[in-house]
């Protein structure tokens, strides 16, 4: 396994949020997490880079193992070299341009001369059909080119794995598109990850797996034909049927 998690914990407030999460991914693998807002989704992923620090549980991360509750500066310095996270809103330096928001993780997190930075930015951008916005600040931007900008931060780092939290939730639905399908054409590269969306159709294309989350706790997982088409738990069966019916 390229990564595993057991026995997260996590509370806010004296709430519990996650509550004893089990979890693993092998390399290359790309699993999907569906679930009601609020279910811990979000946190989970948040958990995994130390955006939030666990109370309890631990990680097996690419033969790391990690304390969740009790990370030393190097865990989180080694986890953060060895992961990307694409954000729900983006989260670019306003005050960078486009090819800047790129390059900025390879110049201080991998240490890369600028120049050699630069170059691996402006290939990235003309991948994306995006270098004539290449001196373009986030403002300048519509939220689907700000979000591909942000999946192109998080690739040209090379990571051993990447997490997506509801990476279109933010956009507008003409703008979805183009996001789902920079994403599809990383799912074609073996990319390892773990993406959080409601976007269930985009979900049962390229999902490995699919793990269904409700109330801080992992429900059901199963291939996509499976969970989707024959869900085991009654709870992931009437989540379904909702969003059928919504739509």
């Amino acid at each position: 396994m390229l990564l595993t998690v057991k026995d997260l914990h996590k509370s806010f407030n004296g709430r519990e949020i996650l509550k004893g999460i089990d979890f693993e991914i092998q390399k290359g693998e790309i699993v999907v997490m569906i679930g009601p807002s609020g279910s811990g989704k979000t946190t989970f992923l948040r958990n995994l880079n130390f955006l939030e620090h666990a109370d309890q549980g631990s990680m097996d991360f690419a033969d790391h193992h990690i304390d969740l509750a009790k990370p030393d500066k190097k865990d989180v310095q080694w986890v953060r070299r060895h992961s990307a996270m694409v954000f729900q809103n983006y989260n670019l330096f306003k005050n960078k341009t486009a090819l800047q928001n790129i390059a900025e993780g390879l110049i201080y997190a991998q240490g890369m001369a600028k120049g050699q930075a630069n170059e691996i930015a402006n290939q990235a951008l003309d991948n994306l059909g995006l270098s004539k916005q290449a001196q373009l600040y986030p403002a300048q931007l519509s939220g689907g080119q700000q979000q591909r900008i942000g999946i192109a931060r998080a690739t040209v780092l090379n990571p051993e794995i990447i997490l997506f939290d509801e990476p279109t939730s933010a956009l507008d639905p003409e703008l979805v598109g183009s996001v789902l399908g920079d994403m599809r054409r990383l799912t074609e590269s073996g990319q390892t990850m773990i993406i959080v969306t409601h976007q269930l159709g985009f979900a049962r294309q390229v999902a490995d797996r699919i793990v269904f989350f409700d109330e801080g706790k992992i429900v059901e997982t199963g291939a996509p034909e499976e969970l989707f088409d024959h869900p085991q738990n009654k709870r992931t069966a009437q989540f379904l049927s909702a969003l059928n019916d919504a739509s």
